[in-house]
């Protein structure tokens, strides 16, 4: 008598993300490894960080060797619905102000960021002059 696969929604194995319940998704396959979470050389907290999403790429990303691949068929729950994954999303990055602590305006830092190297310059000429006048005098 063939058994029959369950079906799960990313959403239903979401909701396995504790150290008492922890279910993984890994290509499209759902799979509960909490009784693996004490034996996982890389310790619970790489299991339980990689709960509530489709885990594959944090998997593929480790290298596991085909002894850890074989030990999946132990954990092996049910089949997860692709159509349940959320697309991917987009990167956007947060919106910050531009840090000024002193909260001076930006014309001032703009006209200091000319006027200073500028005036280094002014300086290092006039020293330069009055050492080369102070060596002819001697």
């Amino acid at each position: 008598m063939a058994t029959e696969k369950k079906l799960y929604t990313l959403a239903d194995v979401a909701v396995h993300n504790n150290a008492n319940d922890c279910w993984l998704v890994i290509d499209g396959q759902a799979y509960d490894v909490t009784r693996f979470l004490e034996e996982h050389p890389g310790g619970d907290e790489v299991l339980l960080s990689a709960t509530g999403k489709d885990a594959t790429d944090d998997f593929e990303d480790v290298g596991h060797s085909s002894s850890a691949r074989a030990m999946m068929k132990d954990y092996y729950v049910g089949d997860v619905d692709r159509t349940s994954f959320p697309s991917k999303p987009t990167y956007t990055p947060a919106k910050q102000a531009t840090y000024n602590p002193d909260k001076s305006s930006e014309f001032l830092i703009k006209i200091l960021q000319f006027l200073v190297p500028l005036a280094i310059l002014g300086l290092a000429v006039a020293v330069r002059f009055l050492t080369k006048n102070a060596n002819v005098s001697d």
